[in-house]
């Protein structure tokens, strides 16, 4: 069923109100590849749930949602274990999945919002693992031949909160559905995030057990959109050689980091943000979250707009203040 002038304000975690002209939910790679052919004309794009995006305009044309759930374990040995998830799977439903069925890989990046369909768009990431550690493959259609087609973890180009889907495959394939390989006990835990680590003083090293601790750590700094619109980390944390990181250090000698790789070093945007004075920071209803500066909130009726001049206004006075440039993390539509 296509619908026609359609409010996104529950389709995108930001809660921004804009329509699209049409809106179109898939619930199976037949569904989608029949739609393509006949029913949807002219422009569209895809969303998944909504987060990570930031919608700044009205869309002329088919937005399409990806509905297809599913996970199927595919091939297991003594140690591990192959799964495959349809995209419209929200993301923490496979992560409490995996916990209760005791596979481990990605119980640090539990309660992150969004579909699995997203996840690999982004490389989705937190407290010390990103979801290229576990990814295996993913199979879309290749949207100017309609033709499915896989795609091999060494071909996705995996970097810090990117792909290839979001580089050059971007808007050119549709994710139907990911692979993941998840790993049997004895489970290998990462618990090298600082704050992580302290909080797993004294509790025994059970996936369970950190991805309880996750969920307490981002509940205490990050708003539930469901209260407050907003789409997670605004902003990517900057990586610096460490030529930059030792000027810094020469102003700033507080300034936290974490070694990235042998002359790479990262940078907590949040840090950074709160330094100059924006943690906070309102304007209208568009504003930075009191308790997470990383984080760019809807307080009810700002529009896309307006938090996109806000996160250009902190992205200037980054750049005047230590001389660093801020990437968004989010999508802008």
């Amino acid at each position: 069923m296509i619908k026609e002038n359609v409010s996104l304000k529950n389709h995108n975690t930001f809660g921004i109100d804009v329509k699209t002209k049409f809106l179109v939910e898939i619930f199976s790679e037949d569904e989608l590849l029949k739609k393509l052919k006949s029913r949807i004309k002219g422009p569209f794009r895809v969303l998944g749930s909504g987060s990570n995006i930031l919608l700044t305009k009205n869309y002329d044309g088919h937005t399409i949602i990806m509905k297809n759930k599913g996970i199927e374990v595919q091939e297991q040995t003594k140690k591990e274990v192959l799964i495959k998830v349809g995209a419209g799977e929200v993301w923490h439903d496979l992560v409490l999945w995996a916990l209760k069925n005791d596979y481990s890989g990605i119980e640090n990046l539990a309660l992150i919002p969004g579909s699995v369909g997203a996840a690999p768009i982004q490389n989705i990431g937190a407290y010390g693992v990103e979801l290229s550690s576990v990814f295996k493959s993913c199979r879309a259609l290749e949207i100017s031949s309609l033709k499915f087609k896989n795609y091999e973890k060494e071909s996705c180009k995996f970097k810090y909160r990117s792909s290839i889907f979001k580089e050059e495959l971007k808007g050119k394939v549709i994710i139907t559905s990911v692979c993941f390989l998840l790993r049997k006990k004895p489970h290998k835990i990462n618990v090298s995030y600082g704050e992580l680590q302290k909080l797993m003083i004294g509790k025994e090293n059970t996936i369970q057990n950190v991805a309880a601790e996750v969920i307490s750590i981002r509940k205490s700094k990050l708003p539930d959109p469901e209260k407050i619109g907003n789409g997670g980390s605004f902003f990517k944390n900057p990586i610096v050689t460490q030529k930059k990181l030792l000027a810094l250090k020469k102003e700033f000698p507080e300034i936290p980091y974490y070694k990235e790789s042998k002359n790479h070093f990262k940078l907590p945007a949040g840090w950074l943000i709160e330094k100059i004075g924006y943690k906070g920071k309102r304007k209208g209803d568009a504003g930075i979250h009191k308790k997470q500066a990383l984080v760019l909130v809807n307080y009810g009726g700002a529009k896309g707009l307006e938090i996109l001049a806000l996160a250009e206004e902190v992205k200037e006075k980054i750049f005047n203040f230590y001389g660093l440039r801020l990437d968004f993390e989010v999508n802008l539509l």
